[in-house]
């Protein structure tokens, strides 16, 4: 297995770039003054945008190995690290996850009006620990990010959601996290006494590695590589989401604040994982599974686009329709080919643009009519013609329409799996079809025809903060439609690694006394 180099930082930018919405977070909280806080939590938002777009010139595209790493001692009777970095894999995922965090920001700016500077500050943190999800490198780190997400979550949908049911919500999320974080926790604490154990005698607690570098070093007997790989699917699994542990996102669609969904079907925190963890770290049983891991996003991508194609619910088709192309990107994971694994980057790149725009736009109706039922809409293409023509670009590019941003990721993808598994490749075709079918129809009912309700013909278009909003959005869309290397060009080298660290044979396990992780 080929090993991961690490280029150290000069400057802790990444953990600026972590802590600054963490600070922001406080500043916030400390303002009495809710406009105030409101501007100031924009800036911020703003400022660590500008922070992360930074740090893309400064990346080395044709270097796949890890860049800009910090490295500090955390808990040194269990050597546990502060261990951050990024590579092609996750340097993207910063970007996105700071203009996501912005357009949560403005587009709760006039519907949050209760404990308006808490909810500011909870995006704020939300956003500082899930980059520190992307930038860490230390399972413990990790680990910690990843629960950290949970209690802020949990605010979010309960305390301003827009259901009844907001609460149970809330808690069913929470509780859906939990069972996940306990195989990760599992799987980390396998993976941290297997590495003890190839090493020669010592305490316990002075053998213990959690950082992944070392660990991918480290052999895995074939017994413990099968259990590892299902606890760390399993984990991730159920944040992706994934059948049977997907229930939970349709409900947040539907009791949770348009915005907070956005984030959820924006930032595939759960598919991340097991692209950085799950595969690499048990390679063997990845490569023996790969066929079990490829039929479970089949089933996945057709179950959420046969259930989408019923749905009479904007919000709940869109969180069907965002588990269906989760169940597309398992199968290019699980395809094993460069194709397949710079496809699912891509559509995760994708996920932020698009099924986030599409969740807040359907936040926009709910505002403006109380509902998203298709009852309750019909022609609003002719009072809303702006909000129509975004929703319409959108709609086409979350189908994969040639020139948008869809097109490529989805082509990869259905390419990858036709070539690693045919008969996963005619699923991703069909669900194709059935894609389309499921977004054109229910765009022709709601945005089509005549109006028949009252307040529908009262409806205000898109506001100039929403609409320099979506713009930006639609641009993305098409400029990585027409120029998709701009996107696969940052992370070939890094997954062509990835792919390397899988289907090559482990080291020996006398190798690893003599690696130095600093090489």
């Amino acid at each position: 297995m080929p090993l991961m180099p690490m280029s150290e930082a000069s400057f802790p930018l990444l953990s600026c770039i972590i802590l600054l919405p963490l600070l922001g977070a406080i500043v916030v909280g400390v303002i009495r003054d809710v406009n105030l806080a409101k501007k100031t939590g924009l800036i911020i938002a703003s400022i660590e945008l500008v922070l992360t777009l930074l740090l893309l010139p400064q990346f080395n595209a044709d270097d796949g190995n890890i860049q800009w790493v910090e490295r500090h001692a955390w808990i040194p009777s269990l050597n546990v690290e502060y261990l951050i970095g990024i590579d092609g894999i996750s340097v993207l995922f910063l970007p996105m996850t700071a203009l996501l965090t912005l357009m949560s920001v403005l587009a709760s700016w006039n519907t949050i009006q209760h404990l308006s500077r808490f909810h500011l500050a909870l995006l704020l943190v939300l956003e500082g620990v899930t980059l520190g999800v992307f930038c860490a490198l230390d399972l413990v780190l990790f680990f910690l990010f990843w629960e950290l997400t949970l209690p802020l979550i949990f605010f979010l949908i309960g305390l301003w959601g827009i259901g009844a049911e907001r609460r149970l919500a809330a808690i069913k999320y929470t509780l859906f996290m939990l069972f996940g974080g306990i195989s990760l926790l599992l799987a980390i604490i396998i993976l941290a006494l297997n590495h003890s154990a190839q090493l020669p005698e010592g305490g316990i607690a002075q053998e213990l590695i959690f950082n992944l570098p070392a660990l991918l070093k480290t052999p895995l007997p074939e017994h413990l590589q099968t259990i590892v790989f299902v606890l760390l699917l399993l984990g991730f699994a159920v944040k992706a989401p994934l059948p049977p542990f997907h229930t939970w996102l349709p409900t947040v669609a539907m009791e949770g604040s348009p915005h907070t969904t956005a984030l959820l079907v924006g930032l595939k925190l759960g598919v991340y994982g097991i692209i950085r963890f799950t595969l690499p770290l048990a390679p063997s049983a990845a490569v023996e599974y790969s066929w079990v891991l490829g039929v479970l996003g089949a089933i996945t991508l057709i179950y959420g686009a046969l259930i989408a194609l019923y749905q009479t619910n904007l919000r709940r088709l869109l969180a069907y329709a965002s588990i269906s192309h989760v169940g597309l990107v398992i199968i290019g994971i699980a395809s094993l080919n460069m194709q397949g694994i710079q496809g699912a980057l891509f559509q995760l790149f994708n996920f932020t643009i698009i099924a986030s725009s599409l969740m807040l736009i359907a936040g926009f109706i709910q505002h403006r009519l109380g509902s998203t039922e298709v009852v309750h809409l019909g022609g609003l293409a002719k009072v809303m013609p702006k909000l129509t023509c975004f929703y319409f670009i959108f709609t086409l590019a979350s189908i994969g329409i040639p020139g948008t941003s869809g097109f490529p990721a989805e082509l990869l993808l259905i390419i990858s799996a036709l070539v690693a598994h045919p008969s996963l490749g005619i699923a991703a075709l069909a669900a194709a079809v059935l894609g389309a079918a499921y977004m054109l129809d229910f765009t022709r009912k709601a945005f089509f025809g005549s109006i028949i309700h009252q307040t529908v013909r009262q409806c205000q278009d898109l506001r100039r903060r929403e609409l320099l909003l979506l713009c930006a959005l639609a641009l993305l869309v098409l400029v990585f439609g027409l120029f998709p290397n701009l996107i696969l060009h940052t992370h070939e080298k890094a997954a062509d690694m990835w792919l390397s660290q899988i289907l090559e044979q482990p080291i020996k396990s006398d190798e690893v006394a003599d690696m130095d992780l600093s090489e």
